[in-house]
């Protein structure tokens, strides 16, 4: 009977076999996204016929349920060994990675934040009280008791200047600030990569030229050429999106040329060419793998440089139309009543502080798991 209970519920197996965490977070995320189903009943029926936002959140939610009650069922069929310890070859460095970066609570907690707000950023139009431009205060009768109303049980973080609620809009803009600083990070990483990894595998004419670029563009102020680029063309996601990743490449194509440069001269890659492997296998299979380590430490630290600057440009009206709620255009319309209504600006900021410290903190973690220098430093 206990075997059966814990099949069904999920969390149950972790929490029986002693590994706390996983089974507290797995039961708690259960329960909460099978509550949230209960009382927002009704939204999530209405989901179907609504729009994509209404689609990604429902197939979110039952995306969710499913992989956390597979999860947990194949770990009680299989015995929960977890990763074996036996483990050779890259398999066991990203195993034994996970293992440090686990032990690291700092990371852990940063990782939890991060995947908390992407989480609630896909589920926004079932945890979101509100619609996100609904003004309460003119939809009875133009009583304007609603409008900048403190925090209290009906509006948990209070409304702004047009009796919006705070907290809708938080949900709704994480959409515009956790999507653009990923794909702008993406983009960039794209080019990044693939520029590095030809300059420094090639070198000569096309190293030359492809590094005289980098340095041009590196030349200009970042900040300035950002506003420049946004200043041309109208504001809107995908100028955003494009014009953060322009400027984030040159960083990426750097640290990766550095990385192919090191790396070809070693004994594998020498091994590689004695064996008449072509020069794209060579690059492609053997070395850009090796070198994937410090990229994503830098990805994961770039989403919260790009969230910041995404949050500035909103901040200085260059961001996405006014009409969308983001949290650098929420900060901006707030500033003007921070000492009559301070919580109009301050969730938002909270909000981007906690997800740039988040992601900070498993930029760390990743870089103390991913190095192996910082590895043999820990177990000695």
């Amino acid at each position: 009977m206990g075997s059966r209970v814990r099949f069904v519920l999920p969390g149950l197996p972790h929490l029986f076999r002693g590994r706390v965490l996983e089974g507290g977070v797995a039961l708690f995320l259960w329960l909460g996204l099978l509550a949230l189903s209960g009382l927002r009943m009704d939204r999530v029926l209405q989901a179907p016929s609504g729009d994509i936002g209404d689609w990604v959140a429902l197939l979110t939610l039952l995306g969710v349920l499913a992989g956390v009650w597979i999860w947990s069922a194949k770990d009680e069929v299989g015995g929960g060994g977890g990763a074996p310890g036996g483990s050779v070859g890259s398999r066991g460095v990203s195993v034994e990675g996970w293992r440090v970066f686990r032990k690291d609570p700092m990371a852990m907690a940063g990782l939890g934040i991060v995947l908390a707000f992407y989480l609630a950023m896909l589920l926004a139009p079932f945890l979101a009280p509100f619609e996100p431009e609904a003004r309460g205060a003119f939809e009875v009768g133009g009583d304007m008791a609603l409008r900048l109303a403190a925090p209290s049980s009906t509006h948990l973080m209070g409304t702004d200047q047009y009796s919006q609620d705070v907290l809708s809009r938080i949900l709704y803009g994480a959409r515009i600030s956790l999507t653009v600083g990923l794909l702008a990070v993406g983009l960039s990483l794209t080019i990044g990569v693939f520029l590095g990894a030809i300059a420094g595998y090639l070198g000569g004419r096309i190293d030359t030229s492809i590094m005289r670029f980098v340095d041009m563009v590196m030349a200009f102020p970042r900040l300035v050429l950002l506003l420049a680029i946004v200043a041309l063309f109208q504001p809107s996601i995908l100028v955003i999106v494009l014009a953060l990743a322009f400027t984030q490449w040159p960083f990426t194509t750097r640290m990766v040329r550095g990385e192919i440069l090191a790396l070809k001269g070693r004994e594998f890659s020498e091994a590689a060419h004695a064996l008449g492997f072509s020069r794209r296998r060579i690059l492609f299979m053997h070395l850009l793998p090796n070198a994937m380590g410090p990229v994503i430490v830098v990805a994961t630290l770039g989403i919260g440089n790009i969230i910041l600057l995404e949050a500035g440009l909103s901040f200085l009206g260059l961001g996405v139309r006014a009409s969308t709620p983001s949290w650098g255009f929420m900060l901006f319309e707030g500033w003007d009543y921070m000492m009559d209504a301070w919580w109009v600006a301050a969730f938002p900021g909270l909000a981007i502080v906690l997800v740039v410290l988040a992601f900070n903190l498993v930029g760390d973690g990743l870089r103390d798991a991913l190095d192996p220098r910082q590895r043999e430093g820990r177990s000695q």
